[in-house]
């Protein structure tokens, strides 16, 4: 089996079929990543491997990839800072998580505070 994931002709390959992932049969390019939560948005903030700097993790969305994307981009815009979205989880940099809680539930999730 062959276990190329990155390729300087094609880009990046697709795990299970080999073929890029603009070109995949399986649709299995991250898609394992992008599953859907369970429900419970939870909403925490992370320090541990970030040399101090704080950023906001919200966790649990029941979001496809693009829909996580959108949802990122307009909590983002909200918070007027920036952040990313990493296998199924959205980071905003800095402490916002009363803001983000609040906006989670307006758009109809039951969102929760998690950890201190």
């Amino acid at each position: 089996m062959n276990h190329l994931v990155y390729s300087t002709g094609q880009g990046r390959m697709c795990p299970r079929c080999n073929k890029p992932s603009g070109q995949c049969s399986c649709k299995g390019n991250n898609a394992s990543a992008f599953q859907k939560g369970d429900g419970n948005v939870r909403v925490g903030r992370e320090v541990k491997g970030r040399k101090g700097k704080g950023v906001t993790v919200i966790t649990g969305l029941p979001l496809g990839r693009e829909e996580l994307k959108e949802l990122a981009k307009e909590l983002k815009q909200r918070c007027g800072t920036g952040g990313t979205v990493k296998s199924a989880m959205i980071e905003i940099q800095g402490d916002h998580r009363d803001i983000l809680v609040f906006e989670l539930k307006k758009r109809g999730f039951s969102a929760k505070r998690a950890g201190g």
